[in-house]
């Protein structure tokens, strides 16, 4: 999905970014071996593209949830807000990289039920807080709270939608072609 209106700004690359986008996009280059099109597009704004690098590095990173769960809430999350370029960078990854079963992301992907227990309890939840805009009811936490999460995680699902809407709304603006990379799980 994107806006109707898209930014008219163009990508940046490392020869034409600021100062601080320039070693964003560096860094992203050196650990991925090439620059994702959505980090181009967000280096318009060095403090957007910080902002969600920063976050997005500090859920991977510290978070209580396992790489799989990561990625259902990336997943989940960005199902929710309909973005496409998300939805097949974070299937790919998902696949390749955080080894979660193909048939949870297909089910996430597809808006099919998870059989995992724990996981469908986890995409419940994380697509309940996206489209309640952070306003869950108390039978939604206790449900949360009923497959072994704690209030801990409602507070890093809160980074994680912050984070992952960043992106989300700034795919949407820029209507960021899918890098040919993740290609293979076009949404």
């Amino acid at each position: 999905m994107n806006a109707e209106y898209k930014l008219t700004l163009q990508n940046r690359s490392e020869a034409d970014a600021d100062s601080r986008s320039k070693e964003l996009l560096k860094d992203a280059k050196n650990g991925m071996g090439f620059i994702p099109n959505m980090y181009s597009a967000m280096a318009n704004s060095s403090i957007l593209f910080d902002t969600y690098i920063h976050g997005y590095k500090l859920f991977r990173e510290q978070s209580s949830f396992t790489p799989v769960e990561q990625e259902v809430i990336f997943l989940a999350i960005s199902r929710e807000n309909g973005c496409n370029y998300c939805m097949g960078a974070h299937s790919f990854i998902a696949d390749n990289m955080s080894k979660v079963p193909v048939e949870v992301t297909d089910a996430i992907r597809n808006d099919d039920a998870i059989s995992d227990g724990k996981l469908s309890a986890l995409t419940l939840f994380v697509t309940t807080m996206v489209s309640k805009r952070g306003l869950p009811t108390n039978d939604d936490v206790s449900e949360f709270l009923a497959a072994n999460y704690t209030e801990h995680h409602v507070l890093e699902i809160i980074l994680a939608i912050s984070v992952k809407t960043i992106s989300n709304y700034a795919n949407h603006m820029f209507h960021t072609e899918l890098d040919e990379v993740f290609k293979s799980r076009e949404w």
